[in-house]
């Protein structure tokens, strides 16, 4: 019998996805200095597209130079020049060689911003990220102006990337970034149309896809990444999760990911965070075990047609067709094992029953040091270090094609930051 990984799916707008199983976005960190598209970014999408999935989603596509989420982002914040559209043109290609759908992610980072690219990023509130280090600034209240722009740049993104050869594109509002700092009343603390009741924290999303739509037409994939709950006492929760995922239906969006969690409480990576999680009012299943965010998507299929795209945790092709044949999902989102094997669609549509689990085998602290894990601060130093492996492997596939199985943690760590040093010295001294 023909898996149901391998059957296409209609999308509300018209558009087909060859298949149930995406690329997840994840982010690269291999733009130039001008945050224009790269050639390693060519050859990391061509293996990936080569690989199976049918849809690939990039890497944050950042719409403010000013808050990106890490060096290294693409940006478009404005009207591209010749070369930017060019390079555009050149990185969608590649990725959509396979006849996949290629899928923009655009963003901003909001108050998620790292210091050493903005010590006062804007955000709805003046609320600190809550995290031991120092890496992020005070930020700053969003003006009315300031928010009406947002949300222009946004449809400009979107624009661009639809003229270039992307086949839709994802608007961020999950994960802490500036459109979930919103939706959350723990960070939008606002007393105007933008804060306060649910309605007015999700204006400015549902803005924005309103937007977007309006410019790039009624055939164009529109995908919203969201939140079912950000996980944190006085946060984002499910029901709130429900409400927008309902009024993000009547705005006529195409596919809804769910994720969650927030840089405090990192559920999207499977990882605790400084404080205790806030639990939510959703039944677990089994496969919850495996499928991170699968159980809130099932909870809200029940109230919401729209397809669900559900990413964080699989690994096993039993628990990706259990999802799909019990409407949990309509697409499975592939994110850590695509960075060391890019061909894992093709082996799973193929009939390979599991992707390795590499993230059990990293750590930062070798044996003798594994007492300092019983502090939560240290699990988590641990934690964010193992995430610059992945890192590691997407440099390595985009400059050679082939991923770096054999970097450590430590080595990992010390190439991320070294080349994020150099990105933003050479930014800096291009834009003097």
């Amino acid at each position: 019998m023909a898996s149901l990984l391998a059957e296409p799916l209609t999308l509300p707008c018209g558009a087909t996805l060859p298949n149930r199983i995406s690329k997840a976005a994840m982010t690269e960190g291999l733009a130039d200095i001008y945050g224009r598209a790269t050639g390693e970014l060519d050859r990391l999408y061509l293996a990936w597209s080569e690989g199976g999935s049918g849809m690939l989603l990039s890497g944050n596509i950042h719409i403010d130079a000013d808050h990106l989420e890490r060096p290294g982002n693409v940006i478009i914040d404005r009207e591209p020049d010749d070369d930017a559209k060019r390079a555009l043109s050149h990185w969608a290609a590649a990725a959509t060689r396979n006849g996949n759908h290629f899928w923009a992610q655009i963003s901003h980072a909001g108050r998620q911003t790292q210091k050493a690219v903005n010590p006062h990023p804007k955000a709805p509130s003046a609320v600190k990220l809550g995290l031991p280090g120092g890496q992020f600034g005070q930020p700053v209240a969003l003006t009315e102006e300031e928010i009406l722009n947002i949300i222009a740049r946004f449809g400009t993104a979107a624009r661009v990337c639809k003229e270039t050869g992307f086949t839709g594109v994802q608007i961020h509002a999950a994960h802490g970034y500036l459109f979930s700092q919103f939706l959350s009343p723990r960070t939008n603390l606002r007393d105007d149309r933008w804060g306060g009741s649910l309605e007015n924290r999700a204006r400015i999303l549902l803005f924005t896809v309103n937007t977007v739509r309006t410019l790039v037409g009624p055939s164009f994939p529109i995908s919203v990444k969201l939140n079912s709950a950000d996980f944190q006492k006085g946060g984002f929760a499910f029901e709130d999760s429900l409400q927008v995922a309902k009024w993000l239906q009547e705005a006529g969006v195409d596919l809804i990911e769910i994720s969650g969690g927030t840089y405090e409480q990192p559920k999207l990576l499977g990882m605790e965070g400084i404080e205790e999680p806030e639990e939510q009012n959703v039944a677990a299943s089994t496969l919850q075990r495996e499928a991170y965010f699968v159980d809130f998507a099932k909870a809200m299929r029940s109230e919401v047609k729209v397809p669900l795209m559900v990413t964080g945790g699989f690994r096993t092709r039993s628990a990706m067709e259990q999802a799909l044949k019990q409407g949990a999902a309509d697409v499975i989102g592939i994110g850590r094992p695509m960075c060391y094997f890019p061909e894992a669609a093709k082996r799973l549509l193929g009939g390979m029953e599991m992707l390795p689990r590499k993230e059990n085998e990293l750590a930062l602290f070798p044996p003798s040091l594994q007492w300092l894990k019983r502090w939560k601060a240290m699990r988590a130093i641990d934690s964010f270090a193992c995430q610059y492996w992945f890192y590691s492997q997407l440099y390595a596939l985009g400059k050679t094609g082939r991923p770096a199985p054999d970097m450590t943690v430590f080595q990992s760590m010390r190439e991320v930051e070294s080349t994020h040093k150099r990105w933003l010295k050479e930014r800096r001294a291009a834009l003097r």
